[in-house]
């Protein structure tokens, strides 16, 4: 079994408005010195595969295919 995580971003020069929307928020209730937020996506996944080469190929076919909207959003993967 490989448990593997998969972080999606949003690429630089995208806007994100829930990024703002939570900076304000921060703001709001009073934390101070928030310079720049910009949030994503978190996938925890378990794999049956004992091959990590395959396991990783597959989970990036999952981030291509489903997982991120490769035109606006990055992706990392790292396996355990």
């Amino acid at each position: 079994m490989i448990k593997a995580r998969v972080t999606v971003t949003l690429k630089n020069g995208v806007l994100d408005p829930q990024g703002k929307a939570i900076e304000g928020a921060l703001s709001g209730l009073g934390f101070t010195g928030i310079g720049h937020v910009r949030q994503g996506k978190v996938f925890d996944l378990e794999l049956e595969s004992a091959d990590k080469a395959k396991a990783e190929a597959d989970l990036k076919a999952m981030c291509e295919k489903l997982l991120a909207n490769t035109v606006i959003e990055n992706y990392t993967i790292s396996l355990d």
